[in-house]
């Protein structure tokens, strides 16, 4: 059975200090909560810190991006070999990344086979835009995000996907919990084709978009859904920790 995870997205927000009292005020309740997977996923600033103070509990830590070269000429960026001792796990291809920064399937790919040689973990992040959608195009850009992202990698045995309606993002308008367990079946029937079905039931896929405590609930009863990807709620404790404790509930 799939352990369901929630991974907090803090994005650009929390200085140094912030990050640690974020932390501090998590800890303790996060601790108590089972049955899930806990991450938050700090700027690259504080991940030092935060390592520091989720010692010995039972929170997992990430970062929120990198770059796919080891080392090199490429001022501002961080290196899978960076985060190696420092992290478990990374998020990648963001649709804040794809759309802000112009970063390809191509190119997170070739952060994908980057981040698992040196065994960090990836969250893969795919989702249609709103004109996608409405176009009918859903199935054909998570398909082609899939093939392209995973071109190259034998085993998913590291990988989480997290499926990110992009116009879902930061509107409140999140996907019903029937819309997205739909389109997280479709991506679960898509790993399926392109590896085995064995690889598709034991991938965790989460669901990211506007999730919060109020909605947390409608999400979690779905059966192809494995946790979620918060952004915003993140940054409250008391909003992070009802929604880690719901999903223990539900799940």
């Amino acid at each position: 059975m799939r352990v369901p995870m929630i991974a907090g997205n803090w994005k650009m927000n929390t200085t140094i200090g912030e990050a640690e009292a974020l932390i501090r005020e998590m800890r303790p309740g996060l601790d108590k909560i089972g049955n899930v997977d806990k991450l938050v996923c700090p700027p690259f600033i504080s991940l030092a810190a935060v390592r520091e103070l989720i010692k010995g509990s039972s929170i997992k830590l990430g970062a929120q991006n990198m770059h796919f070269g080891e080392r090199g000429a490429y001022t501002g960026e961080v290196s899978p070999l960076m985060l190696v001792g420092l992290c478990e796990f990374v998020v990648l291809g963001h649709s804040e990344r794809r759309q802000y920064f112009h970063e390809s399937n191509e190119i997170v790919n070739k952060k994908i086979l980057a981040a698992l040689k040196v065994g960090l973990k990836p969250i893969l992040c795919i989702g249609e835009r709103l004109e996608e959608r409405e176009a009918g195009r859903t199935e054909a850009v998570l398909s082609e995000q899939l093939s392209l992202s995973l071109a190259g990698i034998g085993s998913l045995n590291k990988l989480i996907i997290a499926y990110e309606p992009v116009w879902a993002i930061g509107t409140g308008r999140a996907a019903t919990g029937e819309q997205a367990n739909a389109t997280i079946g479709f991506i679960r029937r898509n790993i399926a084709q392109l590896y085995s079905e064995s690889f598709a039931q034991d991938l965790r896929i989460l669901y990211g978009g506007s999730v919060t405590a109020a909605n947390t609930a409608e999400f979690m009863q779905q059966s192809e859904i494995d946790g979620a990807l918060v952004g915003g709620a993140s940054l409250k404790a008391t909003e992070f920790l009802s929604i880690v404790k719901q999903t223990s509930e539900i799940r």
